[in-house]
């Protein structure tokens, strides 16, 4: 800043200079000329954020500059928000994070904030960009220069919640003369604690049940990019990641009562392993000295999680009015969920430049990918466990994305800015659970987009974006399997929900590069729940001895047993809307010692549609099963506030306050609604050299937890209760090496990126 000052001091002091020999007036000097960049501002379809010339970008993480840039927040210290309710899909420098979201969030925490030159926010992304349903894009544009050398920075930290979750990591970058490149790591261990609170029927029976969850992991990943100028115009690269999760001996302990009485006792034990490996090799060369350039991607990605569980029930309450045969006993089940994964996938992008300032973007992708899971289910009968055919399977599903898209974005005139483009999708895919059914998918999407930006003035921006999307379903949730909280309350899998579409529109305003306010309309059909919905109903099937034989009664009829259930499953229901107006203001104050993000979220919603049968039923012979039908009718005013403050503390700027705050109204959704959230959360951070260390209290008061209560019309109830120990304590620190000015190893797109958010 000091050098652009200098440099404009001098321009002034030449053209002052002029102008006195020009109209022969004396000036006698120029004092001081103050030049004060915009921190954030519009530009076209996105607004930037520039974070080298914001107050709060000196010695964090790019997780942490995330979480204070406007527009985004994130409540969870897990997962960024857009706008406070859209997904966000990372980008670094236009192209796609290739790594899943556990591992990026990682990432992020771990790359220092003076590397980033600016963050864009895109809350409607363009056609070339590879979202569905409603995601926005964060893309964070890497600080540049071609010195030769190498930097690094190493971080350790560790987190107090329910249980101590400690973590490290590191990143190594280098630069020497067409080689550049770039590795990082990342290892941890952490055990999640949640406690349930779980209660469903109706006036004329309930049924509760209460316990918890201990879920240890323990993880380590990786990855490397290598990148080679073959000559001016053309690089070649190979990125590889890695990631590898354990979570052996994670326990669900669950007490259920039945109309107040004790009944039993449910202890699931859990094992899983999850290794994800990822490579892409890429090709780009420059056609023009306009910035035009061609770009391919080959990419593989292979996925691969193995589950196995063992499920005991031991039942607590004795009926004094029946037999010693007709008593509860106890029941155990065995359950083996291996998913694999295999996602073969290629791309051409073409961007070219004209000499009048147009820009066109052409291009073309080819998806394919398998997965297969053979999932086992044995029950215990005899004292022995034999295979459960209902609920043993090998789905095999198969799918095919054939892409093609294009943009043309231009300046209309000195005020007037737009973008337009269309993307066209062609899914082929087949579904087997092998021996039992079987189903295929064809449909072709032409998805438009249409951005419109009017600079009114250099204080007021007006911009307008429509777009569609398509959301498909994520790999795990089409494996038609389970997942038990008691024998008969439990999470089903659908392989059979459909693709939802979405239109999106919005309405932005800016003042002042400071103030905004962003008005969106969504419209959703084929809709799936956000999140499960819960299903109830009485299964009556005959009566089994203990060698798993029909019991008959004296007159030789069998003896039949009905039991209600609770069924979690995702499944289409109808459609939703949703109408959001969200106003904010980011602004410095005194002399940019407070920093201020401030933002408000009012939301109205509507959901239509209902659930009358639950297409992932199989029943045996001689069971029959009533379900009761599950409307959704719903419409929901509601409102959030992020309010987020940095304070520097000293003159140096070497400590920095950090007070933030989020509160979420009662929000209707599909499952029920969702009670009452908020977040009080402090941090402080002290910058010595190359040395940082960050001290953070997260959810200070316990108040970030999900309370959902859901009613029917006919009086059917269903409440969850899920706190998982919301309030973090923390520190960390980073340690930042070598050449901090070095040239990142260029960013690559994968062919395979919209397939891995979906593993």
């Amino acid at each position: 800043m000091k050098t652009q000052i200098f440099i404009a001091a001098l321009f002034f002091t030449g053209l002052v200079t002029a102008q006195q020999r020009k109209d022969s007036l004396k000036v006698n000097s120029i004092e001081t000329v103050n030049i004060k960049k915009q921190v954030f501002k519009k530009q076209g379809d996105r607004l930037v954020y520039d974070v080298a010339a914001s107050p709060i970008a000196k010695g964090t993480n790019t997780f942490n500059l995330l979480k204070q840039t406007p527009m985004i927040s994130s409540i969870d210290g897990k997962t960024l928000k857009i706008l406070g309710k859209s997904d966000a899909v990372i980008y670094i420098n236009n192209k796609k994070t290739n790594m899943d979201s556990e591992a990026l969030i990682e990432m992020l925490k771990s790359t220092p904030s003076e590397d980033i030159q600016k963050i864009e926010v895109i809350t409607v992304p363009g056609s070339e960009f590879q979202v569905e349903s409603k995601e926005g894009v964060i893309n964070i544009v890497m600080k540049k220069n071609k010195n030769n050398g190498f930097n690094g920075t190493m971080k350790m930290q560790n987190e107090q919640a329910y249980y101590n979750n400690p973590n490290a990591g590191g990143s190594f970058n280098f630069r020497q003369g067409k080689w550049s490149g770039n590795s990082n790591f990342r290892m941890g261990s952490w055990t999640d604690r949640q406690k349930y609170t779980l209660s469903n029927g109706d006036s004329t029976f309930r049924n509760e049940s209460y316990g918890y969850n201990d879920d240890p992991n323990k993880n380590f990943g990786g990855g490397f990019n290598i990148d080679y100028e073959i000559s001016k115009n053309q690089s070649l690269g190979l990125s590889y990641n890695m990631r590898y999760n354990k979570s052996f001996n994670s326990i669900l302990d669950m007490t259920n009562y039945q109309n107040g009485i004790l009944m039993d006792r449910t202890v699931n034990n859990e094992d899983a392993q999850t290794r994800n490996h990822s490579f892409n090799l890429n090709y780009e060369i420059k056609t023009d000295s306009l910035g035009s350039k061609l770009t391919s991607n080959v990419s593989y990605l292979w996925f691969n999680r193995d589950k196995v569980s063992f499920n005991e029930s031991f039942p607590l309450y004795i009926d004094k009015d029946k037999k010693e045969e007709d008593q509860p006993k106890y029941s155990a089940l065995r359950q083996s969920v291996p998913q694999i994964i295999n996602n073969y996938a290629a791309n051409i992008d073409y961007l070219k430049k004209t000499s009048k300032g147009a820009t066109w973007l052409m291009g073309i992708s080819y998806n394919h990918t398998n997965t297969d899971n053979d999932t086992r289910q044995d029950r215990l009968e005899n004292n022995e466990f034999v295979m459960d055919t209902k609920q043993t399977n090998h789905f095999i599903y198969k799918e095919n994305i054939l892409g093609l898209y294009i943009n043309y974005e231009r300046k209309l005139t000195e005020k007037l800015s737009g973008k337009v483009g269309a993307r066209y999708e062609m899914t082929r895919s087949t579904g087997e659970i092998l021996e039992k059914t079987s189903f295929e998918r064809n449909y072709n999407n032409i998805l438009p987009y249409l951005n419109l930006n009017y600079a009114i003035n250099s204080d007021h921006n007006l911009s307008y974006t429509f777009s569609s999307r398509v959301r498909r379903p994520r790999f795990w949730e089409l494996n038609p399997s389970r997942t038990y909280f008691t024998p008969n309350n439990y999470t089903q899998n659908n392989p059979f929900v459909l693709a939802a579409k979405f239109y999106n529109q919005e309405l932005n305003y800016m003042y002042k590069n400071a103030f905004y306010a962003n008005l969106s309309f969504n419209m959703v059909e084929d809709a799936a729940a956000s999140d499960l919905l819960p299903l109830q109903g009485t299964s009556t099937k005959p009566k089994r001895d203990e060698d798993g034989k029909i019991m008959y009664d004296e007159h030789g009829n069998m003896i039949m047993e009905t039991t209600r259930f609770l069924r979690y499953i995702r499944t289409n229901y109808g459609k939703n809307r949703e109408l959001s107006l969200t106003l904010g203001m980011n602004k410095s104050w005194f002399k940019d010692i407070w920093t201020t993000n401030y933002s408000v979220n009012l939301g109205y919603v509507t959901y239509s549609g209902g659930v009358w049968e639950d297409p992932t039923s199989q029943l045996g012979e001689y069971e029959t099963e009533e379900l009761e039908p599950y409307i959704v009718d719903v419409k929901n005013y509601n409102m959030s506030a992020t309010l987020n403050n940095t304070i520097r503390l000293s003159s140096k700027k070497d400590w920095f306050l950090g007070v933030n705050y989020f509160f979420g109204s009662k929000v209707a959704m599909e499952g029920g609604t969702i009670g009452v959230r908020q977040s009080v959360d402090i941090s402080l951070k002290k910058i010595i050299g190359d040395w940082t260390i960050l001290a953070e209290a997260n959810d200070l008061f316990n108040q970030g937890y999900y309370r959902v209560n859901g009613i029917q019309p006919n009086g059917k109830y269903n409440n969850i209760t899920n706190f998982n120990y919301p309030r973090l304590i923390s520190i960390g620190v980073t340690y930042n090496f070598g050449n901090q000015k070095l040239k990142k190893a260029r960013e690559m797109k994968s062919a395979n990126d919209a397939v891995k958010s979906r593993t």
